[in-house]
């Protein structure tokens, strides 16, 4: 057993919790003894999937969400008619077991498949990898993996940049070893877990669980899950909460517009948020959890759909990679030729990369794509008819993608902000979600977790 796994382990126990919000088992819930008033915070899937399941065992549940649409991090746009497209979160990763594969089959809604299988490879001069070269980069990865897994068991936490420095060190930054590196901690890790390489915890990054099984994205977009949890909720959009007054009963939620009172609250409010105090709790919160909110990571992951009069790419791949000099630019890019027919590339920038561009306009973001995909098909490459951008890290009722596990963080700490306060307040959300944390369907259990927990009290 490793030393994370043993710490992990032994977290647990102290603290008696056991996780079984995978079930969906009605028997496992007491028995309401009367109907509470309970409100939820947060319209995402999180906090609906909370008061669904509240509202259908008999409590009167009211959502109050800040923005003017229900999702929250999943937003599909219908800008472009004949194609919805997700600017939040966009697959069911891992469709096995998944319980929002279940939803999905439940609505039958339409899914496509992207395959890691399809995917091309370009170096820095836009050609697609020799094999020479994919051996080195096969060669460098089992490296870099190697010195992160060894790490991993060393009594001092230190970043996945630092513990990889005697690799990086030996080489010339102008090298094309130096990029190879570069290129497998963006794409591998900073595009998974949209946190820097230069802050996750090299004992902690990938402490998460996965489903097996392929990649599935919604044909009418990711909207149709929260579209159909939300049915029959009372809902009220446009309420930014201010302040939460906890350690009375009926607790009171205040919203810039109004005052709702509550047996119990759900709170769903993303990390970033949290992190930002714009919602004062009264009392504070306690320590532990005002401790968890501080040093767990809020990461970036931005996206760029580009829409082209015509397919001038490979157009049987779905994945595209970029080999860059300037570390983590227009690394990794979806095509939705092969898996719907539509002449759209789909760039990502992720952790530092991704906060850097938010500042930028949209013509500079988009011509920094164009040169990069230039340098890959040609100077001759059409322009983009039209383009759809987003900027999750400055979104006020968001403050960045989803969560991550920095230097100085533990596991155990996403069990803290999960904590209940008093048997009144309880947390849902990706981020208080220590094995799916990251994922819509972390978000989705983790307010199944909370309606169980609401429903013994």
């Amino acid at each position: 057993m490793y030393r994370r796994d043993f710490l992990t382990l032994f977290g647990l126990t102290l603290m008696g919790i056991v996780n079984h919000a995978c079930g969906d088992n009605s028997q496992e819930y007491a028995e309401a003894s009367n109907k509470k008033r309970i409100v939820v915070i947060g319209a995402g899937l999180a906090g609906l999937a909370a008061a669904r399941e509240l509202h259908r065992q008999g409590h009167e549940v009211v959502v109050i969400e800040a923005r003017e649409r229900i999702g929250g991090r999943i937003w599909t746009s219908l800008k472009w008619t004949d194609m919805p497209l997700d600017l939040g979160a966009t697959w069911i990763h891992g469709t096995q077991g998944n319980p929002l594969t279940s939803l999905a089959e439940q609505i039958k809604a339409k899914r496509l498949i992207t395959s890691y299988g399809r995917t091309v490879t370009y170096n820095t001069s836009g050609q697609v990898l020799s094999k020479a070269e994919e051996v080195q980069m096969e060669n460098l990865r089992k490296k870099v993996f190697k010195i992160l897994k060894q790490t991993q068991n060393e009594e001092i936490d230190v970043s996945i940049r630092q513990a990889i420095q005697p690799l990086i060190r030996q080489l010339d930054k102008s090298s094309e070893a130096y990029r190879f590196i570069n290129f497998i901690l963006s794409a591998e890790i900073e595009q998974e877990y949209s946190g820097s390489t230069q802050s996750l915890s090299v004992q902690w990054y990938d402490s998460d669980k996965t489903f097996s099984g392929d990649d599935a994205l919604f044909v009418q977009g990711f909207r149709v899950i929260p579209e159909f949890l939300a049915q029959g909720l009372n809902i009220e959009l446009g309420q930014v909460v201010k302040e939460i007054r906890w350690d009375q009963s009926p607790i009171e939620v205040i919203t810039q517009k109004a005052e709702f009172i509550a047996d119990h609250v759900v709170v769903t409010l993303p990390l970033g948020v949290l992190q930002s105090k714009s919602v004062r709790f009264i009392p504070e919160l306690p320590r532990s959890k005002q401790n968890a909110i501080a040093k767990l990571g809020m990461g970036v992951l931005n996206k760029c759909y580009l829409r082209f009069p015509e397919v001038f790419w490979s157009v049987n791949v779905d994945w595209l990679e970029y080999v860059s000099e300037k570390p983590g630019e227009w690394t990794e890019w979806v095509s939705f030729n092969h898996v719907a027919n539509m002449p759209i590339l789909l760039g990502f920038n992720a952790a530092d990369r991704g906060r850097e561009i938010e500042a930028w306009s949209d013509t500079q973001i988009v011509a920094s794509a164009m040169e990069v995909l230039r340098k890959i098909y040609g100077v001759g490459i059409p322009e983009p008819t039209d383009y759809q951008i987003t900027r999750w890290a400055t979104d006020p009722f968001s403050l960045g993608s989803y969560s991550y596990n920095p230097v100085g963080s533990l596991p155990r700490m996403r069990h803290e902000l999960a904590a209940p306060l008093k048997g009144s307040v309880f947390f849902a959300g990706e981020a208080s979600e220590e094995s799916y944390f990251g994922t819509a369907h972390g978000a989705y259990l983790s307010g199944m977790r909370v309606a169980k927990e609401i429903l013994k009290v």
